[in-house]
């Protein structure tokens, strides 16, 4: 049984964790949690910061916000905890340090967890390098209306991955009003849309003459990022240091 440090724990995937670890047979136990602001009370302890932290710990799950992900980092590479990074809107600083220190512990990090959302980059990959640069691409992403960055990182991270099939730095355009010009050739456009209680929809949209292409994703409720944090732990438990994505993970299952 592998045991769980959850930082952000007081945060909904923090709850969503909880819940998905409950059903999971037995695999992952929580030993503790971080977070300086958790108002709920759980059966397991809470520290405000992970240096505080006493239970031997096998793998850490971040779901939180980047100063806090800042300080799991460092803590992980104290302990050398292997780590799953889920957290968004990391500054490109962050990242790198994230990469550097996957060379001292294995370190899983995805913009989204969901299997089906990286199963989706996979054939976006595969459907940009079949149509070409015949098709315009145009991607719509809905979420509930507490979100607070536009795009969404998963969106960023489809659009990513067209980026990687065609080697080449698409001009990334985000909404069309005011603008009062024709689209460019090889632009990849951006929409967010905010309200209700959406988990998150996305669709990226293959634009050609006559004809077009979508791919969609639709995730109903947290469930799905839970169990898809829990499915990269259990990978990474396994791997050397290194840094590992959904896309590594995916691969597997699909060799």
């Amino acid at each position: 049984m592998k045991r769980l440090l959850i930082n952000g724990i007081g945060g909904q995937m923090g709850h969503a964790l909880v819940n998905a670890i409950a059903d999971s047979a037995g695999e992952f136990e929580i030993a503790c949690g971080v977070d300086p602001f958790c108002k709920t009370e759980f059966p397991f302890p809470i520290y405000a910061s992970a240096f505080d932290v006493k239970e031997p710990i096998d793998v850490v799950i971040d779901f939180s916000v980047p100063k806090a992900t800042e300080e799991i980092l460092a803590y992980c590479v104290d302990r050398h905890i292997p780590a799953v990074i889920c957290t968004t809107a990391l500054s490109d600083e962050l990242i790198a340090r994230i990469s550097e220190a996957s060379r001292e512990i294995p370190i899983f990090r995805s913009g989204n967890m969901s299997l089906g959302i990286n199963l989706m980059r996979v054939l976006l990959k595969q459907a940009r390098q079949t149509l070409g640069d015949a098709f315009d691409i145009e991607i719509v992403e809905t979420h509930h209306n507490r979100k607070k960055d536009a795009p969404s990182g998963t969106a960023l991270m489809l659009a990513d991955a067209i980026r990687e099939a065609d080697g080449i730095a698409h001009p990334y355009v985000y909404g069309r009003s005011e603008k009062d010009r024709r689209r460019a050739p090889g632009e990849i456009g951006f929409h967010s849309i905010r309200g209700g209680t959406i988990v998150g929809q996305h669709e990226v949209r293959f634009l050609g003459q006559d004809e077009e292409i979508s791919i969609r994703h639709e995730a109903y409720s947290k469930r799905v990022f839970a169990v898809g944090a829990l499915r990269a732990a259990q990978y990474l438990t396994t791997k050397e240091n290194g840094l590992y994505s959904m896309e590594d993970l995916v691969s597997e299952l699909l060799n």
